[in-house]
């Protein structure tokens, strides 16, 4: 199982670290009502990313693997860690300046407005549709498609994989239930910093995976 689990850790963390779905779920919480939502939301989140996951997990796990690392999964790897790198560039020349005020999503203006069934839908739209998330999922998926190890091994991996991208909305989630009155103020702070931060989070996290993707992606082919 730890020939599944170590090389998509990296990318699950990664996952994990989305200050625009933090941001998101803690104005649900908010909301009146901030508890259904927000559950509704952490749902939407762990299926859209599950689903995800497991279509590449089984889409790389043929019959032919886990015998050896399969070369696709290191050309796979160099393509999103060049994309990654690429990203990391666009988000850090596209941060918003000192002085000027960038104008929130549309669906941030909406957020009192949100029933369950579309704080659902909102949750899978940025687990499957932001091209971050998108990227490192499906990096961390072949990771584990490709490794060594057995079915179960896979299936366990692909689940704490899950877990560990989820807990963007999981634990704000559980301040929100467990926290009282306190939460409010916990919450609100890790909002303004998340908000405030956002661009260089994201260029850091970019660049940093983009970087070991690469390298895991030369480090395979020339072992090949």
């Amino acid at each position: 199982m730890g020939e599944a689990v170590g090389p998509m850790l990296a990318s699950a963390v990664g996952i994990a670290i989305s200050p625009l779905t933090l941001v998101a779920v803690i104005l649900i919480l908010a909301t009146p009502r901030g508890r259904a939502n927000g559950l509704a939301f952490a749902c939407g989140w762990v299926v859209g990313l599950a689903a995800m996951v497991a279509v590449v997990v089984a889409a790389g796990s043929g019959p032919g693997a886990g015998d050896a690392t399969p070369s696709w999964s290191s050309w796979l790897k160099l393509a999103l860690g060049v994309l990654l790198v690429l990203m990391a560039g666009r988000q850090w020349r596209d941060r918003p300046r000192e002085g000027h005020i960038t104008a929130p999503p549309p669906w941030m203006r909406t957020v009192d407005r949100l029933t369950p069934g579309r704080s659902a839908a909102l949750a899978v739209v940025l687990a499957v549709a932001d091209p971050k998330n998108l990227v490192l999922a499906v990096g961390g998926a072949a990771s584990i498609a490709a490794s060594t190890g057995g079915d179960g091994g896979k299936a366990v991996a692909a689940a704490l994989m899950v877990l560990v991208g989820s807990l963007c909305t999981l634990v704000p989630l559980g301040v929100r239930l467990l926290g009282g009155g306190r939460s409010a103020r916990a919450l609100g702070e890790w909002k303004a910093w998340m908000a405030t931060h956002n661009a260089a989070i994201t260029t850091t996290v970019l660049a940093v995976l983009g970087a070991e993707y690469v390298g895991d992606a030369i480090t395979g082919l020339t072992r090949a």
